[in-house]
């Protein structure tokens, strides 16, 4: 009985996650002929065409999308089964570092689950600046990380999310570039406020940090207040605020997460850094649906 390897199956979801076999081969430390030979060899399996690129991307046939549900459903009843046997192997403490809006808005659902399957295990989390973060983890201490990429930067990792930086004002007028921009930001060194002074600067503007803080409950209620201008991640902005995203405002590079593990990490550590990678593709996966839910044609009843 032919038998579907899941090396195949994720090189499967994660493409059609991200839309390109470069991404894909990059959150998989492997090549793009290496990552597009496995969609081939799953495709020859099962005598289907998955994917097709487009003039932009890479995106799912009809037999594609009927599979993707069961490629998720096989990957996540493999992590299951290997939590469910080795729940009782997990013991120590694991040290983990993240900013503190990834851990307010993304974290929660995925560290409760860890410490319910894992209770022999204990959390230790330390919520900093992405190169704060940096410092601590090559320093020793701290097992695993979460880090905001910088486009130019060489951070070894596996890219775990990615998605549009927006221009976040309580004022609709306020989203217009000029000098002395007043902007609400993090303390240096933060990755959105050096994306934000960078992006300004660029269109001959000197903007100025006119609310600084390092929460992300305080930036918002700064915006809300009319202080300044904030760049937040889409998921971060929330609905009752104005956005732009480069129509007005200079354009902004997508954030990107990466999750990295202590090459001695023990296997507390890996089996969190396991949950949290699950995690972020459970939400890719429903982000996926719902753009495909939106963009669906409306079927006629006539």
């Amino acid at each position: 009985m032919d038998t579907i390897d899941p090396a195949l199956l994720k090189a499967f979801v994660l493409t059609s996650r991200t839309g390109s076999f470069t991404k894909a081969a990059e959150s998989l430390f492997r090549s793009q002929s290496a990552v597009s030979l496995q969609i081939r060899k799953l495709e020859d399996l099962l005598g289907e065409r998955l994917l097709r690129r487009s003039a932009r991307n890479v995106v799912l046939t009809p037999a594609g999308t009927r599979f993707l549900d069961y490629a998720k459903r096989i990957l996540e009843l493999n992590n299951e089964a290997l939590s469910a046997f080795r729940a009782h192997e997990v013991t120590g403490l694991v040290r983990l570092g993240t900013p503190e809006d990834i851990a307010t808005t993304y974290l929660p659902a995925a560290l409760a689950d860890y410490a319910e399957a894992h209770p022999g295990a204990s959390l230790e989390v330390t919520c900093d600046l992405t190169l704060n973060l940096l410092e601590q983890f090559r320093a020793g201490l701290l097992d695993v990380v979460l880090l905001k990429r910088e486009p130019a930067a060489a951070i070894g990792g596996q890219r775990v999310w990615s998605e549009p930086l927006l221009w976040v004002s309580a004022d609709p007028a306020l989203l217009k570039p000029g000098e002395g921009m007043p902007l609400a930001v993090s303390p240096e060194p933060c990755v959105y406020r050096k994306r934000a002074f960078e992006a300004l600067r660029k269109e001959g503007f000197e903007p100025r940090a006119a609310y600084v803080c390092g929460s992300l409950a305080g930036t918002l209620a700064a915006v809300r207040a009319g202080l300044g201008v904030a760049v937040l991640p889409s998921h971060m902005a929330p609905e009752d605020l104005e956005t732009d995203n480069g129509l007005k405002m200079p354009s902004l590079e997508n954030t990107e997460i990466l999750l990295a593990t202590a090459s001695d990490a023990g296997l507390a550590a890996r089996r969190l850094a396991d949950v949290l990678e699950a995690a972020f593709e459970a939400e890719a996966s429903r982000d996926l649906e719902r753009a495909m839910a939106t963009t669906a044609p409306e079927v006629s009843g006539r």
